[in-house]
């Protein structure tokens, strides 16, 4: 049955409530206790009526009942619920009902419609072979995802979270999330949120057989306003989020409204290409406006696939979003990623002032890693002005801010990337400084083992031969042997088998390949790179073919790039679409990317 009242409509089969058409945060008791007094709306219900029909067996004190009709006034009105002393409680807003009405989804035979469109289209035009074989490709899995999606929010699937109890600055304060109908939480009591941001890399795996998605977060307080940072760990991606509220109760209805959004669980569940991931964006912006959250990570979508200009309207959108909301949080993640835009268009003046205009909105609520991002961004700036003293001092300040919101990653990132940049203006003494820093922090911290892998592989990058890299490289191995995906034990793979194939040392690069148990793009196109040197060009073209097709699933756009800049330049092969990933590479190529390759993309004229 549906019930309608004031702007509400409330769904008693599925215990659904919405407003103007938008879901409403409710937990499953007062849904529960909405749906029987909505039945008999002139019953005055008592206490013990309430508890015996929400409660049942359950022993619960009366007031849960208190409580449960005080969150439904909050939500309709101290008007909507009428106290009769002694006697209970009555329904008292003008309500009309109707029956529940199955929704309609989109079928096979819509998808095979707007293909078939897409088909004639083609041939009208006569669009490209490898354009149309992309679109339709596009097309399908939109479809798909489309309809799943419709199919979960019909069905009324519940989405199954563990979280991990939120670290908090407010003293005996905690968000307790209860279930609603369409999450079920489970409490993991044996971690901690710093500790697992911290960890993840090694802490998920183990916990991922029982539990895929993990909810963890940061609360604090300023000046009468509660913030939270939040992450949704999925075993394929992540789902960031900032919300604030004048009150934990505030803030912790707008968390469970964001994460009923059935979008974000497609996301994180399963593997998506960049565009797939983007055109879900799309779509759930184009419904939902006014949710920075998704704003922000359509923004972030348009970033990664090198959609510029997209991406700096979108930061105009999200502006105009934060002044109508007066929301300091939205408006420097805004002028943050206009920096990130501006700096990438090598348009440093630019940057520089949204980075200031963003370091004033995030001091302003007090947001220490926003501040110390927005430091470490302007070490970006400084780099490209070649000046290190002013790197030094944004990094520095960087790692200081990061030490105040007790954030060990962004503390260590400071730290060892000072390292780096110190190595490339010839501070010789500073970069082992700054790199024994970081070490001694970790040691103090008790990190994993793998974030000790950081400082063997900084160590090579300072090596001045070949012969100095091995054992530096050897070691970042040994150290990430339990974290093989983490990004240091890529790179130092990748090095160690450029190093033994510039040997001719192919027993060597054979057996650190045959070491790799994992299918992933990065061994792939190490697969790749020993094909080519044993003098294997086919296996050598299906190896990057392989890379291309997992680098783009999982939304590595670099390695995808590395993998058509192979396939266009090594050979000459009738199975390759040259003209695909040439257009690939002119599409999706940042600037760094082509400076990185500009010999090799000039010589074969492929820009």
């Amino acid at each position: 049955m549906r019930y309608h009242f004031l702007n509400f409509e409330f769904n008693s089969t599925r215990l659904i409530l919405t407003r103007d058409g938008e879901d409403i945060a409710i937990r499953h008791n007062e849904a529960k206790l909405l749906a029987l007094m909505l039945s008999q709306p002139t019953h005055v219900f008592s206490k013990e009526e309430i508890l015996d029909a929400i409660w049942q067996d359950k022993v619960v004190s009366e007031q849960a009942v208190f409580q449960n009709i005080s969150h439904l006034r909050s939500l309709f009105g101290n008007e909507a619920i009428k106290t009769f002393s002694k006697r209970g409680y009555q329904w008292q807003l003008k309500t009309y009902s109707t029956d529940y009405q199955t929704n309609t989804v989109p079928n096979d035979s819509s998808v095979n419609k707007t293909l078939n469109s897409t088909v004639e289209l083609n041939h009208k035009h006569n669009i490209p072979r490898y354009i149309a074989t992309f679109a339709c490709a596009l097309l399908v899995l939109i479809g798909l995802m489309l309809l799943s999606t419709n199919q979960i929010e019909q069905n009324g699937t519940q989405h199954r979270i563990a979280y991990i109890p939120f670290s908090s600055s407010i003293a005996n304060t905690q968000l307790t999330l209860e279930d609603t109908p369409r999450l079920d939480f489970t409490l993991l009591n044996s971690y901690n949120s710093d500790d697992f941001s911290t960890t993840a890399e090694q802490s998920y795996p183990s916990i991922k057989a029982t539990h895929q998605i993990i909810l963890s977060g940061q609360l604090r307080a300023y000046n009468n306003l509660f913030f939270l940072d939040f992450n949704l760990k999925g075993p394929f991606d992540e789902w960031q989020g900032q919300l604030s509220g004048n009150s934990l109760q505030d803030v912790d209805n707008k968390l469970i409204t964001h994460l009923q959004k059935t979008f974000i669980y497609s996301l994180i569940e399963q593997p998506q290409p960049p565009e797939i991931k983007q055109a879900a964006l799309t779509i759930a912006h184009q419904s939902d406006p006014n949710d920075a959250i998704i704003l922000h990570n359509l923004i972030a979508s348009y970033i990664q696939l090198n959609e510029l200009d997209k991406a700096m309207v979108m930061t105009n959108k999200l502006i105009l979003l934060g002044e109508h909301n007066q929301s300091p949080q939205q408006l420097g993640n805004a002028y943050l990623k206009q920096s990130e835009i501006l700096t990438q268009s090598e348009l440093s003046e630019s940057s520089e002032e949204k980075l200031k205009l963003a370091l004033v909105e995030f001091q302003k609520i007090a947001d220490l890693k926003r501040q110390s991002d927005t430091l470490y961004a302007y070490s970006w700036l400084y780099q490209l002005r070649n000046d290190y003293s002013a790197i030094k001092q944004s990094l520095l300040s960087s790692a200081d801010l990061a030490i105040q919101a007790n954030d060990k990653s962004r503390e260590l990132d400071a730290l060892t990337y000072l390292s780096v940049l110190a190595s490339k203006h010839q501070q010789s003494e500073e970069k082992y400084q700054y790199l024994r820093q970081a070490e001694i922090k970790m040691r103090q911290y008790k990190l994993p083992l793998y974030y000790y892998a950081k400082i063997p592989f900084h160590y090579a990058i300072f090596a001045k031969s070949d012969a100095e890299k091995e054992p530096h490289l050897k070691q970042v191995l040994e150290f990430a042997a339990l974290t093989p995906t983490h990004w240091v034990a890529q790179a130092a793979r990748e090095q160690l088998l450029t190093l033994y194939i510039k040997r001719n040392n192919l027993l060597k690069a054979k057996a650190l390949v045959d070491d790799i148990k994992l299918d992933t793009a990065e061994n792939s196109y190490l697969k790749t790179l020993l094909a080519k040197a044993e003098a294997k060009p086919q296996q050598a073209l299906d190896y990057a073919k392989r890379t291309f097709e997992q680098a783009r699933l999982a939304g590595k756009i670099n390695l995808s790039l590395d993998a058509s800049l192979f396939l266009l330049t090594q050979y000459q092969n009738e199975s390759v679409d040259y003209d695909f990933h040439r257009l690939y590479i002119k599409k999706h190529a940042p600037k760094y990317w082509i400076s990185r390759h500009q010999a090799t993309l000039s010589d074969h004229h492929i820009l």
